[in-house]
């Protein structure tokens, strides 16, 4: 498996049999779309979706999903901008393949329920957004939320980068990491052949944004 960060909340999640694009659409964030043609296409929310008619399988919502060797369990969560009265509005994911549990978490509000983090399950790498400002999670209910799902790999996103122009400006991605207070390995992409790879503690893999 690879996981490839594209910057905002896109990043491609990479096996034999197939690959996965998360929150495909770039160009809300100024940069170009990642395309999804032969690939399965989730995104957190609506907005970040292309809903390609070309890709494998288009995932915009909670349920449960099974292609190409991927498990893939949506859990319905409260976005970061919207009210308790409101309808939730994003989706938080688990994806399984192989041994290698993943949950891919977007813009949503830091508080969770004990009935979503059973639905997410053990996790054995957790990617999440941590730039805050009032738009998503920020260095404080990220890392409150990392040591809720307990993962052993943090890949974090949606922080501050010049290329990007974000709605809302976006905090550095250090504030996160001093915040969480774990060791960080900076890489061009993870890649990881079975669970028995991951580290023995939790540790922030930073992935420069290609």
């Amino acid at each position: 498996m690879e996981i490839e960060y594209k910057g905002g909340n896109t990043v491609i999640i990479s096996t034999k049999p197939a690959t996965i694009v998360v929150d495909p659409k770039l160009s809300v964030v100024g940069l170009k779309d990642v395309a999804t043609k032969g690939a399965i296409e989730l995104a957190t929310e609506e907005r970040f979706a292309l809903t390609s008619p070309e890709a494998l399988l288009n995932i915009e919502g909670p349920g449960e999903y099974g292609v190409a060797q991927f498990d893939i369990r949506g859990v319905a969560a409260q976005r970061h901008l919207d009210s308790e009265k409101d309808p939730l509005a994003s989706t938080m994911y688990r994806i399984e393949a192989g041994d290698i549990r993943l949950a891919v978490v977007g813009n949503i509000y830091e508080k969770v329920s004990e009935q979503q983090l059973e639905e997410l399950g053990v996790v054995d790498v957790l990617i999440l957004p941590v730039g805050g400002n009032g738009y998503t999670l920020d260095a404080t209910g990220a890392a409150s939320l990392v040591r809720q799902v307990d993962p052993k790999v943090v890949v974090p996103v949606h922080y501050a980068d010049d290329a990007l122009t974000y709605e809302v400006p976006q905090e550095p991605l250090e504030l996160f990491v001093k915040e969480l207070g774990a060791p960080v390995e900076e890489v061009a992409k993870m890649k990881l052949k079975s669970a028995a790879q991951l580290p023995a503690t939790l540790t922030v893999y930073a992935l420069v944004r290609s």
